[in-house]
């Protein structure tokens, strides 16, 4: 009886094991329906225009397994150039949120460019948050963001 009981045991506890989920968030923001960086939103344009522009699909690059448009060619060559610097901080999650330490969504009509990058935000509340203390929340978001981004999936 005992050699009957003691694997049956293995197996019970084997089923309580913590299982650690995978992240059905990923590292760039993108728009659930296509798929495209920023929801279509031409990244460089934050830089260059009064107001961002919609991207478009004949002017499309793929960078970091995600297709980003842009309203221009002259637009793409720049971001291809230098994704880095116009892709949004944090994949374009939610600023503020980074800064408090957990990963949330973003709205690419809140933004802000500062110090020559660009942040997005949640709402226009995270958005003032962070203009209350820009360098503040900046420095906590990047150290926030090395522990956060290993949990997220690339795509």
């Amino acid at each position: 009886m005992l050699a009957f009981v003691l694997p049956l045991l293995g197996m019970v506890s084997l089923a309580v094991l913590p299982v650690r989920a995978q992240s059905v968030v990923t590292l760039i923001v993108t728009d659930p329906l296509t798929g495209i960086g920023i929801y279509g939103m031409d990244p460089v344009s934050y830089f260059t225009e009064p107001e961002p522009l919609r991207g478009r699909g004949d002017f499309e690059f793929i960078w970091n397994n995600v297709p980003w448009h842009f309203a221009s060619a002259a637009n793409r060559d720049i971001f291809k150039g230098a994704p880095e610097i116009y892709a949004p901080q944090f994949g374009g999650h939610g600023a503020m949120g980074v800064a408090r330490g957990y990963v949330s969504d973003s709205d690419p009509a809140m933004y802000v460019v500062f110090k020559q990058r660009l942040y997005l935000f949640y709402s226009a509340a995270n958005r003032e948050a962070f203009l209350l203390a820009p360098d503040d929340a900046a420095i906590a978001a990047e150290a926030n963001w090395v522990e956060l981004s290993k949990d997220l999936s690339i795509r």
